[in-house]
């Protein structure tokens, strides 16, 4: 089973325990974290020091008008002098805290985008039936930028506010025990509302984060299909689509938001009015005279301190709620794996012209449909150096068997030979750089000529893009381009008519020279003019290799050394062109319907 948008197991995590799975992306930055922790540690010593100044010149100076008259000069001095260093160390430490966490986070967010990519990269077609590619870019922009802000901005507020709130509370007590204990009681009450609200924030914003995908995801597919929208002039019912997500998107966020702000209203209300209650007890004391004026203002000044770092404390934890849903998501994404797992063989090379295959029996439902058979029982083998054709009507099983050769998916029975070596056997790198594959959609990057046709061969040379593009027929075309080789062809190729893409995806599988080749329908979509041009490419691409052709137009394949006739699964002929029109059965109907022969 592929992830869903939200399993189980993810949301039985505590938030720190889902937090501490981004620990290894932390790992190697070790030195860094210690950096920002020693200057954190710095900080907050230097601000917690402050308070204890503010007594000493309140109490030995400050308080009557008597004492002013009487403080040295140099004292003063000394003291403002005092001030202004700490001052310093704070600002000092302070960016240095600043500049690594957030180092760290963009670091470590550029770590995670790559490992899921990567990992995405990896992935089965089963993946994608049950997640939408806008959804993973969803993952990697806003979820990762989650992270960031986690990372690099929240943590190290909520530790510093945290060291602060710990080092005041202590101070506190220590400057009166029993003020500050009322104050410890009050606080243990408020902590229990805000852990509360904190888990309900939680799942609010994985809620948020799921609705906001479901957003990128919808814009993502029908921008892709922009020509389809017009043709159809569906861009009002298409704009509809996208505000309702987007106001489903908005509502969750809002109900996100409120809560958050529930949170801190609360937690910030019940800090503070505890404080001012405790406070109020303290100015009975000063006027009594059981406690000095210096002594209250160092108490107020680091009970302010609790009181501040209690409301951003609010505010992280929000923020880190959020980063939890986020991090479930990606981690989902790092943790699932492919059901195509690798062999370790490598493949044994053929001293002929070509690759031999074979298949035995093989039987596949997908996993989507897992009650409907794709294929039942299909056996037949190509030699090597020869050229097989499958045809039959649509949903027939064609595109299936290429799926199955470059192991897309496995079968659930029967058994898929490649050179006397089952292919579930070999490293996947082996199987697929043996096989070539030019399918019915051409697939053109938004980079220039010589890097598309290059994908073939990374390390090919510019003679060997060019003696590929000209095998493809496309020589032609790349010259009358404004730039020739280095022109960039915009995304998916938008600058090429539907032929051109097709012979750069031909020159691209000659210049990778696999000794398999397998063709799918690779002209059906094209006029007559290109269809020639493309079938002489294909002509060219066919010779010195194995090759297996789905084809509808049987023309195309008239000269194929055997044709294999398929039907809802199975195959029901095979034979040469004119041992199937003289067996007079599926092949021979659909070769009358194209070539207006009689039965």
């Amino acid at each position: 089973m592929k992830i869903s948008k939200k399993t189980p197991s993810a949301s039985e995590k505590s938030t720190w325990d889902t937090l501490k799975q981004l620990q290894p992306f932390l790992r190697p930055y070790r030195l860094r974290v210690l950096v920002a922790a020693t200057a954190l540690l710095v900080a907050a010593a230097a601000t917690l020091t402050i308070p204890a100044v503010f007594r000493l010149l309140i109490d030995r100076g400050f308080s009557t008008a008597d004492n002013l008259q009487g403080i040295g000069s140099a004292d003063i001095n000394r003291v403002f002098l005092t001030l202004f260093g700490v001052a310093i160390v704070l600002a000092l430490a302070t960016a240095t805290r600043f500049y690594c966490v957030s180092w760290l986070g963009d670091r470590i967010t550029a770590d995670l985008r790559k490992r899921v990519f990567s990992k995405v990269l990896r992935q089965d077609p089963v993946f994608f039936e049950t997640l939408r590619t806008g959804e993973v870019q969803s993952r990697l922009s806003s979820d990762t930028t989650l992270i960031q802000s986690l990372i690099g901005s929240s943590i190290s507020l909520g530790l510093r506010n945290a060291l602060l709130f710990a080092g005041a509370l202590i101070m506190m007590i220590w400057s009166s025990p029993t003020l500050a204990s009322i104050i410890v009681a009050l606080l243990i009450v408020v902590v229990l509302p805000i852990l509360i609200i904190g888990r309900r924030v939680r799942k609010l914003s994985r809620d948020s984060q799921d609705k906001l995908a479901d957003t990128g995801a919808l814009a993502n597919e029908t921008l892709n299909a922009m020509q389809t929208v017009q043709s159809y002039v569906r861009e009002d019912m298409e704009s509809q689509r996208y505000d309702l997500a987007a106001d489903h998107a908005f509502e969750s966020a809002l109900k996100r938001n409120r809560n958050r702000s529930y949170l801190t209203a609360l937690a910030i209300t019940l800090v503070f009015g505890s404080i001012v209650f405790v406070l109020w007890l303290g100015a009975q004391a000063v006027s009594d005279q059981r406690m000095s004026a210096g002594l209250l203002t160092q108490f107020m000044l680091y009970a302010a301190l609790v009181a501040g770092s209690t409301g951003v404390l609010a505010e992280v934890f929000g923020d880190v709620q959020r980063a939890a849903g986020a991090t479930e998501r990606l981690v989902e994404l790092m943790q699932d794996s492919a059901t195509i797992t690798s062999g370790q063989q490598k493949l044994k090379t053929s001293s002929e012209a070509g690759a031999s295959l074979q298949l035995m029996d093989v039987s596949f439902n997908y996993p989507s449909r897992p009650d409907t058979p794709a294929l039942q029982n299909i056996s037949f083998d190509l030699q090597p150096g020869t050229t097989v054709a499958l045809v039959g009507p649509s949903g027939a099983g064609k595109t299936t068997v290429l799926q199955l050769l470059s192991r897309f998916y496995d079968p659930q029975s029967g058994c898929i030979l490649l050179n006397n070596s089952a292919i579930d056997t070999l490293t996947l790198s082996a199987l697929r750089n043996t096989v070539g594959l030019v399918s019915q959609e051409s697939i053109v990057f938004s980079d220039n000529v010589t890097n598309n046709i290059r994908y073939g061969k990374l390390d090919a040379s510019f003679e060997q893009v060019q003696a590929a593009a000209k095998d493809a027929q496309a020589l032609e075309f790349i010259d009358r381009l404004p730039e020739g080789f280095d022109t960039y062809l915009g995304e998916k190729g938008v600058r090429l008519s539907g032929g051109q893409r097709q012979r750069l995806s031909i020159a691209r599988a000659l210049l990778k020279n696999p000794p398999l080749l397998l063709l799918d329908e690779a002209t059906s979509a094209l006029d007559a003019q290109s269809e020639a041009k493309v079938q002489k490419a294909l002509d060219r691409a066919m010779s010195g290799r194995t090759t297996l052709v789905i084809a509808h137009r049987l023309a195309t394949i008239i000269n194929a050394d055997k044709i294999i006739v398929m039907d809802q699964g199975r195959v029901v002929d095979s034979g040469s062109h004119q041992e199937l029109l003289d067996n007079g059965g599926l092949y021979a109907k659909l070769a009358a319907m194209q070539f207006g022969l009689s039965n």
